[in-house]
């Protein structure tokens, strides 16, 4: 495929914001994969180079929420190796099922979603005293889940996760959003390679635009860590919005 200069300058920066929005509250495929359809991608092929930028993005976030200490690792870990079989599920019932179905569920979990973005805004985060057997188990069911909905569906999937690790383990919302990179890093990696594998990954443009994923993530994260629960809350409802105005708009085509 012939890149040109226009498709440059439509990804990188629609990109970088993906990155930005992604590394605090998750849902920036809701924008980076449209802009790889902008720039006239195929669908496959726009889905591969999207997951290779989205992997360059997250591991960048990952590395600064972890070193920052603001990762539960068994808590990632668990939820990460579960849902990287558990999305494989997703994308098998994806086949079987219209689009219309699918996007009609997601949008009666956006509500939900979003009152309890709401719940616990300004409240004091109580930690929930699980046993190290039970946290394990919690995390690979949250793992399971999500990632049947990443497979299903798949954009929000960050999102679902913070709002999971807040309500369920009672963590706070940042180290909710570092957690949540971990699974969301497994999961992108095993799709990365599953769609290289078909040819699908357009590298030529792809690594340029992953560099501006990082650029996004860099700040997005250290933003985040920074600023606290007010930002991700903030960027959450956004990024709800964005997802309940997409579905709707799918919905009435």
């Amino acid at each position: 495929m012939e890149l040109t200069l226009q498709m440059f300058l439509t990804v990188c920066p629609l990109v970088a914001l993906a990155g930005f929005v992604d590394s605090i509250a998750g849902g920036g495929g809701l924008i980076s994969l449209p802009a790889y359809y902008l720039a006239g991608l195929p669908a496959a092929t726009a889905a591969g180079t999207n997951k290779l930028s989205a992997c360059m993005g997250t591991a960048l976030a990952t590395y600064n929420y972890a070193t920052s200490g603001k990762i539960e690792r068994r808590i990632g870990l668990c939820a990460g190796f579960s849902a990287l079989a558990a999305s494989v599920l997703g994308v098998v019932v994806m086949k079987s099922l219209s689009d219309q179905a699918i996007r009609v569920l997601v949008m009666c979990c956006l509500p939900v979603a979003a009152i309890f973005t709401l719940r616990g805004h300004g409240q004091a985060v109580q930690r929930r005293a699980f046993s190290d057997l039970q946290t394990v188990l919690i995390a690979l069911l949250i793992g399971c889940a999500i990632g049947f909905y990443d497979g299903l569906v798949g954009p929000g999937t960050g999102t679902f996760l913070i709002l999971l690790f807040v309500h369920i383990f009672g963590l706070d919302d940042v180290t909710a959003s570092g957690t949540a990179k971990v699974p969301n890093l497994m999961s992108n990696i095993a799709a990365l390679i599953s769609l290289f594998a078909t040819g699908d990954v357009l590298w030529l443009l792809g690594l340029p635009a992953g560099l501006c994923s990082m650029a996004g993530a860099a700040l997005g994260s250290r933003l985040t860590i920074r600023k606290g629960s007010k930002l991700i809350r903030t960027m959450m409802l956004c990024v709800l919005i964005l997802l309940l105005v997409k579905m709707i708009t799918d919905v009435l085509q």
